[in-house]
């Protein structure tokens, strides 16, 4: 499995199976990890069999069921584009979860902050938990906004009009996970028709998202089609 259909096969999954992540695949996790770390100056970590954070009336409240490895979102805030590098980052570790054959959730709020078990820095703040493990099931496909909804084109193009990667780019974008499914972000297609930019519009963790969309954009575009401004 590639990253595009990483994309394709994933959908967030709350009810696990208590299933341990296997040492050679939490490895292979932990390598892309402190990858991403050193290229975003975050502190990303894998928690594995701890059940805590999940463990109480939060994580019921949202439907968590046997939690007990996960992905925890940690950083400085005060980093530049400090929300905007969870998600983007996060969502490479989400996507190499996936072609692991592991099942994944973003969670935002339905989780003690206290429970979690990680090595939290003076100065960084938990952002998010990335619910990771052998789901019950797949998940489930869930509603998108039309494509031409995410997207700023030039004056007069039609979104069928646009360049391949752009459209294989808002593709890809749409599937990204989003707070509630909101999709707040907009990504815009520049006059030379080779380069785009994109931006979150409104909303909670509106910026994150947007993070989160240009990961995908980027695989589904293929980051040598096109430059970001």
């Amino acid at each position: 499995m590639n990253e595009l259909e990483a994309i394709l096969a994933r959908h967030s999954v709350r009810a696990y199976t208590g299933r341990s992540i296997p040492v050679d695949v939490a490895r292979r996790l932990e390598a892309v990890i402190d990858d991403c770390n050193a290229r975003s100056g975050l502190h990303l970590q894998l928690v594995r069999n701890e059940p805590g954070a999940f463990g109480t009336w939060k994580a019921r409240y949202g439907k968590f069921v046997n939690v007990r490895d996960y992905v925890a979102v940690i950083g400085d805030d005060r980093l530049p584009q400090f929300d905007r590098d969870c998600g983007y980052y996060g969502e490479r570790v989400v996507l190499a979860a996936q072609m692991e054959g592991l099942n994944t959730c973003w969670v935002a709020m339905s989780f003690s902050r206290r429970k979690v078990v990680a090595d939290i820095a003076p100065g960084d703040k938990i952002a998010f938990l990335i619910a990771c493990g052998y789901g019950q099931t797949q998940g489930a496909p869930r509603t998108t906004r039309p494509l031409a909804s995410l997207c700023a084109l030039p004056q007069g193009m039609r979104l069928e009009g646009a360049p391949e990667w752009f459209r294989a780019g808002i593709q890809a974008a749409s599937l990204a996970p989003t707070a509630v499914n909101t999709q707040n972000f907009l990504v815009t297609l520049h006059d030379d028709l080779k380069s785009a930019s994109i931006a979150p519009t409104s909303g909670p963790y509106a910026a994150t998202d947007a993070g989160i969309a240009k990961y995908n954009f980027e695989v589904g575009a293929g980051r040598d089609s096109f430059s970001w401004r």
